[in-house]
């Protein structure tokens, strides 16, 4: 659920925990490998993990498109600071521009 809500943001990034984003970002990038490709198989791929249409419609033809060049490294995790309570490592789970 957390990645869902990760591709269906405009803004394309979350701020979060260091143990979350580092859970969530290898599962971006294979969604967005999968979304590279193009076709109804790989359409129907990523239906099967997102329920919302609008996030395969925003995998597919925004982000898969933007990365055709690309092989991998679609996202960046910048530390921002500590949470204040339990001191948990906060960081910026983004997706890159290009």
């Amino acid at each position: 659920s957390f990645s869902r809500s990760c591709a269906d943001r405009t803004t394309e990034r979350i701020e979060t925990t260091r143990a979350k984003a580092k859970a969530v970002a290898p599962l971006v990038e294979k969604y967005i490998t999968v979304a590279k490709k193009g076709d109804l198989t790989a359409r129907r791929r990523l239906i099967k993990y997102f329920y919302d249409t609008n996030a395969v419609h925003k995998l597919m033809e925004s982000l898969g498109k933007r990365f055709t060049d690309r092989k991998s490294g679609y996202t960046r995790i910048t530390q921002l600071r500590r949470r204040l309570g339990d001191g948990a490592e906060m960081v910026m789970l983004e997706i890159l521009e290009k």
